[in-house]
């Protein structure tokens, strides 16, 4: 039986399996179409030219956004943060962030406190690291240029409520990362006033990696930090203002554009239900010796979690589950350490267990079995 069980939990990592539709369609363009993006005037170059443009606007309906030409592809979610960062004017200024925010945003942070003086604080939360937005007034200053929130944890699942947050920022420019979330959580960039967005396309996509990207609602708000070939304004040194060009500079992955296009065509059904996730923590809590990190209350709870144990450190529970079950997880920080800090689980870091929409009940069954196997 267990021979069938989808084994692989660290879909926080990256998404394991992907669908079959991806590896062929990235198979069909090495092998039968393979054209550049916009480099030339020719049939091959012009269909590849539109897939990537079709994708752009398959990205823009799932990130609930009408502006397609501002979303720019980039190799993974992490430049598409720094491309941000770097290029939004935060000398001497102060940014606000969730107590949950990744090492993608927390390092370019501390390079800017560095090198221009930037400051930042953690917005007032709960002890699972929900924000409070009302709260957030008492925290805005003369020097708060721009807010960050991690829509969702790759540590605890915790889905933050962005809808409230950035009601309660007024003019603040809004900043959300949505790595983990989309894909398995509804994103609104347009009803929800997003300014900046940065996604990756092989988690809850279900892409393949070396794809990513981000949303700038006011591109001129932020100047380049790559420069190159763009296949346009080709004259001149200068990189053209027009959007997406300003920010893709150098040929894109063109291949895994392809793998991701046919992944946002081809969403599968997902196989368990929210009352399944509910089932399986409440199984985990009952095991003597462990603590849960999850959200507080159930209707903000992703699709991932994590354990710590009185007595066994994460890598020890990842290895047993492995060694034993077959059971694929990640042991560690999850390169959060300010959420890690936030849950009182630095510096030893948790065990994190992360869904994908391709298990079964009967999956998720076999790993609370597992664990309360290694545990008595």
């Amino acid at each position: 039986m267990s021979a069938h069980l989808n084994k692989y939990f660290d879909n926080a990592s990256t998404s394991f399996p992907k669908p079959g539709v991806v590896g062929e369609a990235m198979h069909q363009f090495l092998d039968e179409e393979g054209g550049t993006y916009g480099r030339a005037a020719y049939g091959r170059v012009f269909k590849t030219s539109m897939m990537v443009e079709n994708c752009r606007e398959e990205v823009a309906h799932i990130l609930g956004t009408s502006q397609s030409g501002h979303i720019c592809f980039t190799a993974n979610a992490t430049q598409a943060i720094n491309t941000l960062l770097q290029g939004i004017k935060l000398g001497d200024a102060e940014v606000l962030v969730s107590p949950l925010e990744h090492n993608a945003v927390m390092r370019p942070l501390e390079a800017l406190r560095v090198r221009q003086n930037t400051t930042w604080k953690c917005l007032p939360a709960e002890s699972d690291g929900l924000v409070i937005p009302s709260e957030i007034p008492g925290c805005i200053t003369s020097k708060t240029r721009l807010v960050i929130v991690n829509h969702q944890s790759n540590v605890n699942g915790l889905i933050q409520p962005v809808a409230a947050i950035r009601e309660a920022l007024g003019s603040i420019p809004f900043f959300m990362d949505v790595t983990q979330s989309l894909g398995s959580v509804p994103v609104r960039v347009d009803e929800w006033k997003v300014d900046f967005m940065a996604f990756t396309g092989h988690k809850g996509l279900l892409g393949p990696t070396g794809t990513g990207g981000f949303f700038v609602k006011e591109p001129l708000l932020v100047s380049h930090f790559i420069r190159g070939g763009t296949g346009s304004r080709s004259e001149s040194f200068e990189m053209p203002e027009v959007m997406p060009d300003r920010f893709e500079a150098g040929t894109p992955n063109t291949v895994g554009i392809a793998g991701l296009q046919a992944a946002l065509l081809n969403p599968p059904q997902k196989r368990w239900k929210q009352s399944d996730l509910e089932n399986l923590l409440d199984r985990v809590r009952s095991i003597p010796g462990v603590r849960v990190v999850a959200a507080a209350n159930p209707a903000n709870q992703g699709g991932l979690f994590s354990i710590v144990h009185n007595d066994w450190p994460p890598s020890a529970i990842a290895r047993k589950l492995f060694e034993l079950f077959g059971i694929e997880i990640r042991a560690g920080l999850h390169c959060a350490p300010l959420a890690h800090k936030h849950f009182k689980t630095f510096p030893t870091g948790t065990a994190r267990i992360a869904l994908s929409p391709f298990h079964t009940p009967e999956d998720l069954n076999y790993l609370a079995t597992s664990l309360e196997s290694i545990f008595s």
